[in-house]
């Protein structure tokens, strides 16, 4: 009987792909906090999202429209904000401290444009999301730089419970140093008087 030779295989080449580089926080501050408006394809994908509705594309497209040219975003140190309309103003207000949850949401339009939209939940019990930054390129560093944030905000309250835990925990010492003296106290009177 014959031996079965099996032809050789070359190992696969390593994967040329690199995983994402994390920014240092202090660039990608940098990054979020330049973002002021939603990039020029919004309007092109509020211009489809109309077109899509046939009809009732005159009526949908002229509040996009507003809604594209109000629409503004600002990043500080306690929060976001954004704001739009003419008519009917919005404004909404987050502070980092609120935020429980993001998402990022890109449709097949949006990534035909390159285009992407941050949702951002807050514990208000709504199953919506509170605020949708949207018609971003810079989603991905939107979503780092909140969830760094909304971490830190976390963290801060944390420091001033560790100071209050401290400060028990050298009251509790105390107090455990102070019953030992007087159990030992005690204990060498009662070897005292029983010896007398």
């Amino acid at each position: 009987m014959g031996t079965v030779t099996r032809p050789h295989v070359a190992p696969a080449p390593p994967a040329t792909s690199t995983p994402p580089v994390a920014l240092p926080l202090a660039e990608l501050e940098a990054r979020v906090k330049r973002i002021e408006r939603p990039h020029p394809n919004l309007l092109w994908l509020y211009v489809i999202t109309s077109l899509l509705t046939l009809l009732g594309a005159p009526f949908v497209i002229l509040p996009l429209y507003f809604r594209y040219h109000t629409l503004r975003y600002r990043f500080d140190d306690e929060g976001l904000h954004a704001s739009w309309g003419i008519l009917f103003r919005r404004e909404v207000s987050l502070t980092y401290a609120r935020i429980q949850d993001i998402h990022l949401r890109r449709n097949i339009i949006e990534r035909w444009l390159g285009l992407g939209s941050v949702q951002i939940q807050t514990a208000s019990g709504s199953g919506s999301a509170e605020l949708v930054v949207e018609g971003i390129t810079e989603f991905v560093e939107v979503r780092d730089y909140l969830y760094a944030r909304m971490r830190g905000a976390h963290h801060r309250p944390a420091a001033s419970a560790r100071t209050v835990d401290d400060e028990a925990v050298a009251l509790l010492r105390d107090i455990r140093d102070e019953l030992r003296a007087t159990r030992e106290r005690m204990a060498a009177r009662a070897g005292g008087g029983g010896a007398a």
